[in-house]
Parts: C-alpha cells; sequence; structure tokens
C-alpha cells in the first residue's frame, strides 16, 4: 500500500472485491479480506482519490483538510452536532447516530433514497471530519478525525498538489497526454480546495514526467524505465479497475479491442459478461474470464478477442492461475 499509494475499492463480489483482486498480483500469498481484516492495525484510510479506496497515510495526509463550500448552513449545523456526539463515544456505528438523531431519508446519487445520517456522515468523512475506524458486516465504524488547519504557503501547496499528480501517475503510467489530463482532473475530488490550480499542475507535471513518442506522447515517471520489458510466460486475471487495464484509451490503442466493465449493464446488452476480468498472457490481453464458485468450485468461463493459444505454456499457466484463485479465495 506504502508503495501503490491507493487501491480502487468495489463492494461486488465476482469472485472477490476490487481490492482483493488488485493486491493479489502484489502481495504475496495474499487472501480475499484481508486489506480489511488487517485495516485496523495499517497505516492505511478509507478515503476518495480519484475513486473511492484505500489511501496510504502519506498520500491521505496530503489530501486534507478539504474545504467543501457547498455545504449548506443547516447540513454544517447538523455535523457539529454529530461530531460532539462522535467525540463523546469515540467510536460509533451510524444506527448509533441515526437512532440519537433521528435525522430521516434523503435522495442519494442514484435517485433512491439513502437513509439521512449515512449520508451526513459520507459527506463528513469526505471532508476528514470523521475517518473509518474499521468496519463490521461492511459498515463503516467512524471515529473523530482532527486536522491541524495550518495555512499553506503558495509554493507549499503548489508541492502538495504536485505530489498529488505524480502519485497517480506512478500508479497509472504510461498516459498519453489525454489521459494525463483525465486523471489530473480527477483529483478535484482528491483535494476539491485545490481544484482551481490543477491547470497548472498539469503544466508543471508535463515538464517534470518523462516523455517518449511512440505514434503518441506517453508520460511516466522520470525515474522508471517503461521500455525495460522482460517477457514471461504468466497467464493474469485482473479486476477491471486494475491499474494495468484502469485506462480504456490506453487498453484499446496497446490491445486493439474495447473492454467495458458491464455490470450496471443490462442483461441483454452485455457483450463480455457481468464482471468480466481481462486474460492478460505474457504482454497482451487477449480475451476475459467470468469466475464464479458454485459448490465450493470454481468456474471460469473464458472469451478470446481471437481463438485461445495453441501453445502448451499457456494451458499450463493458466491452470497455475487457476489454482492461484484458489487458494486466495479460501476454497476446500
Amino acid at each position: 500500500m506504502n508503495r501503490m499509494g491507493f487501491v480502487q475499492a468495489d463492494p461486488i463480489r465476482a469472485p472477490a472485491r476490487a481490492q482483493d483482486l488488485i493486491l493479489r498480483h502484489r502481495v504475496n500469498d495474499y487472501r480475499a479480506g484481508e486489506l480489511e481484516l488487517r485495516y485496523p492495525t495499517l497505516d492505511v484510510e478509507e478515503d476518495f482519490f480519484i475513486n473511492y479506496g484505500y489511501v496510504s497515510r502519506a498520500l491521505y495526509s496530503l489530501m486534507h483538510p478539504r474545504a467543501d463550500s457547498s455545504v449548506s448552513p443547516k447540513d454544517k449545523r447538523r455535523a457539529r452536532r454529530v461530531l460532539e456526539f462522535v467525540r463523546e463515544r469515540g467510536e460509533v456505528h451510524p444506527r448509533e447516530v441515526d437512532e440519537h438523531f433521528a435525522h430521516g431519508t434523503v435522495t442519494n446519487y442514484w435517485g433512491g433514497s439513502s437513509n439521512a445520517t449515512t449520508h451526513l456522515m459520507d459527506a463528513m468523512h469526505y471532508r476528514g471530519q470523521l475517518r473509518v475506524l474499521r468496519r463490521e458486516k461492511g459498515i463503516r465504524i467512524y471515529a473523530p478525525r482532527d486536522h491541524a488547519r495550518e495555512p499553506l504557503s503558495a509554493a507549499e501547496r503548489r508541492a502538495r498538489v504536485d505530489a498529488l499528480v505524480d502519485a497517480v501517475v506512478r500508479i497509472y503510467a504510461p498516459l498519453t497526454a489525454s489521459s494525463l489530463t483525465y486523471y489530473v482532473r480527477r483529483l478535484r475530488y482528491a483535494a476539491p480546495q485545490w481544484a482551481g490550480d490543477l491547470t497548472d499542475a498539469l503544466r508543471r507535471a508535463k515538464q517534470r514526467l518523462g516523455c517518449a513518442h511512440a505514434g503518441l506522447d506517453w508520460y511516466f515517471p522520470a525515474d522508471e524505465n517503461v521500455f525495460n520489458h522482460s517477457g514471461t510466460d504468466v497467464v493474469r486475471l485482473l479486476a477491471p479497475f486494475d491499474p494495468v487495464v484502469h485506462d480504456r484509451t490506453r487498453f484499446e490503442r496497446l490491445w486493439g479491442w474495447e473492454y467495458r466493465f458491464e455490470a450496471y449493464t443490462p442483461v441483454a446488452k452485455r457483450r463480455l459478461g457481468y464482471y468480466a476480468m481481462p486474460l492478460l498472457w505474457r504482454d497482451r490481453v487477449i480475451g476475459w474470464a467470468n469466475v464464479s464458485v458454485k459448490n465450493d468450485a470454481l468456474q471460469c468461463d473464458i472469451g478470446y478477442v481471437v481463438s485461445p493459444p495453441r501453445d502448451r505454456a499457456f494451458k499450463r499457466e493458466f491452470d497455475g492461475e487457476a489454482d492461484r484463485l484458489h487458494r486466495f479465495l479460501g476454497l476446500k
């Protein structure tokens, strides 16, 4: 986590959550659920970066305290009262807060009805007034969070914004100029108080980062050699949000086909499947797999862009990846 800085989270388990599927390729002998299990002992925070997920404490400190000018006076008053309540208790389940204040319901992002207390505490968490202490049956248990509100000089603010840009490039590089612009603009969610500084930060990044021209300009950390590649016979089934495949424009340029995440696509319109995991063979993404568990047995429904490789090495390595998934999921 310290090396990556950020791992995107998603609640869908097909066959496991995105954060676990991402970490299993990067942490030896990782098992599904270990991040959540060990979270209280790690220097890690649940928070929003370019998406929601887990961030290192160092990255978290770059983004806070957040300023959010959209908060109404009414919600500010509610937040102050809730924060006082949480400080008295030390830690709280949202149900305790709701029972104490009975805030009612609100319309959520998807147009449905959400508990107003949950909505308010989500907003307080985003602003850094609360932190996720742990989870119980998937529910966030909150504790109070205080930040030093020392005024930053222009130079300090610029240094923090540049560090955030470097962090996102380190995770998702190499990036084309258009993708770099997209990811830098996403940092308005990481640090809304500095959204107006991102245009200048993008300009500085293009001067600071390594750059190579291969049909397009590609940007990457200056201290990395992205062309130092030694191919290996290995199969990996990747999460839809894995940094390797996260940039869909780069995906199509590198591997010549369009990958889409279709969990929220109507069944009749799906081409790949509910939770199609890109299938990486050597240095090519050659297809996808929908993985499920039935009666403690792993089932892989595989699709190929063209046709499956015919060499024995692929069959051997695919079986090896299936074995790794089996252990990762803790199947008998």
